[in-house]
């Protein structure tokens, strides 16, 4: 089954960096694949691996760039003040209500 990847850089001198995922065992990773006077052969990195380093070159700033498209527009839920989510529901808080389906019940 062929990945599923997106492009994330392509270098000025024909490399191309894809974020990529094995369907077939669900792991993601990073696949750099070289130009081909460099070969054009490809390489698969753990996204870890990828990140770490303190490198900031502009492949590892796209990835960035789009891990951080993922919380955008997303509201910030509440939390407690170890961190914990605060259950909000329609602005209330459920209080000893039974909320299975078809339940009026209160308790």
């Amino acid at each position: 089954m062929p990945l599923e990847r997106r492009e994330l850089y392509s270098s000025p001198n024909g490399d191309r960096w894809f974020l990529s995922r094995d369907p077939a065992t669900g792991d993601v990773f990073i696949r750099h694949e070289a130009n081909i006077p460099s070969g054009g052969r490809h390489t698969d990195v753990e996204i870890g691996d990828f990140l770490s380093g303190g490198r900031r070159n502009p492949e590892h700033q796209a990835l960035l760039h789009l891990i951080g498209t993922l919380v955008e527009g997303v509201p910030q839920t509440g939390r407690d003040q170890r961190g914990v989510l605060a259950e909000r529901r329609h602005g209330q808080r459920h209080r000893g209500r039974d909320h299975r389906p078809g339940s009026s019940r209160q308790q």
